[in-house]
């Protein structure tokens, strides 16, 4: 004999499925390990960069100290400027207008030099971090490590930032 199937049953039977489904990509985000990293900070921490950082304030200090006796000129000849009348206040108007372009030319330059030397440290450094944390990554079975500038909130202890900064140390010495 046959079974007529009761509407209850068919309602279990469809929902049976639904809820699994439902319930199945909450289980594989409850599998996923992820971790955070300051990246920035990571970088910056490491002696290599705190050597690169000395190297190009040392590269670029001719230029610096230069820059700040232009400057003290400027105030010097802005005090003269004071106590100057008739044809020796146009010459040293004249001269202090020569100077103060002079200064914002040489810090032009001198950002323009430093910014491209800062950034093609930074990408080399990057590309070796990103390398470090890659391997953390692998090392630590971690499926994702993002950036803590984008996390709200999070565990700390997941915070990869310092044993990064160890790893690049340790693989790439400041010598």
């Amino acid at each position: 004999m046959l079974q007529r199937w009761n509407p209850m049953r068919m309602r279990v039977f469809l929902l049976a499925p639904a809820v699994l489904l439902c319930a199945w990509p909450s289980q594989l985000a409850a599998q996923t390990k992820v971790a955070v990293i300051n990246f920035q900070e990571a970088l910056l921490s490491t002696a290599d960069m705190r050597k690169e950082s000395a190297a190009l304030e040392a590269k670029y200090q001719d230029r610096q100290e230069e820059l700040n006796a232009l400057s003290a000129e400027l105030q010097e000849l802005q005090a003269k400027i004071q106590g100057a009348t008739g044809a020796e206040l146009a010459q040293l108007q004249a001269e202090g207008q020569r100077k103060q372009i002079r200064a914002q030319r040489m810090t032009e330059d001198l950002q323009s030099d430093v910014e491209f030397d800062r950034q093609n440290i930074l990408t080399a450094a990057s590309g070796r971090m990103r390398e470090i944390v890659q391997g953390l990554r692998a090392e630590k079975g971690f499926d994702l490590i993002i950036d803590s500038s984008s996390v709200l909130a999070g565990d700390p202890l997941i915070n990869l930032t310092a044993e990064a900064t160890q790893a690049y140390d340790a693989k790439h010495p400041a010598n």
